[in-house]
C-alpha cells in the first residue's frame, strides 16, 4: 500500500462498523470504537548504527504530512495533540480509554481531524515502540473524542 491508496483506506474506515472485539483486522488492529490501520510498516533495526533509523523516523515524518496534506482538502488543518500526557496517566493508573491508551506507549504525537459526514475523528501518527524496532505509519479512526478523554 502507498500514499495513493493511504486516503481510501481512510474512507472506508470511516464508514466501517467497528469490531465487537479488540484483535487483529485487515488493515491493523481494531475494537469497540476505533480502527488503527497499519499504512507502512517499516524494516527493524538490530543491525543499525543510528543512520538508517533516523533516516527512516524522517522518512515515515514526511510521509504522514504528505497524506495529512491530502486530509487538510478534505476536513482543513488538523489539530497536533500530544499523547504524552495520556501515556503519563495510563502509567499513574488512571483508565484512559482506547485507541488513545495503547497509542501514547508508542506513538508520541497525533494529527487530528474530525469528519463532519461521519461524526469520527481521524488521527495520523508515527509508531514505534523502540529503537530497533521498525515504525509504522498509522491512521486512527474513532469515535472516541481525544479532547475530552486524553
Amino acid at each position: 500500500m502507498n500514499i495513493t491508496h493511504w486516503p481510501a483506506t481512510i474512507d472506508l474506515l470511516c464508514t466501517r462498523d467497528f469490531p465487537p472485539e479488540h484483535g487483529r483486522t485487515d488493515v491493523g488492529t481494531g475494537g469497540p470504537g476505533y480502527h488503527i490501520a497499519e499504512l507502512q510498516t517499516s524494516g527493524d533495526f538490530w543491525e543499525d548504527g543510528g543512520t538508517e533509523r533516523q533516516e527512516t523516523e524522517a522518512q515515515y515524518e514526511i510521509d504522514r504530512d504528505g497524506l495529512g496534506e491530502r486530509l487538510v482538502e478534505r476536513w482543513g488543518a488538523p489539530q497536533v495533540i500530544s499523547l504524552a500526557g495520556a501515556f503519563e496517566r495510563s502509567q499513574g493508573g488512571e483508565d484512559i480509554p482506547e485507541p488513545w491508551a495503547s497509542l501514547s506507549a508508542h506513538v508520541p504525537d497525533v494529527h487530528l481531524w474530525k469528519s463532519l459526514e461521519t461524526g469520527r475523528w481521524i488521527a495520523l501518527g508515527v509508531s514505534q515502540w523502540d529503537k530497533e524496532l521498525p515504525f509504522q505509519l498509522l491512521a486512527v479512526i474513532t469515535e472516541m473524542d481525544p479532547a475530552v478523554r486524553i
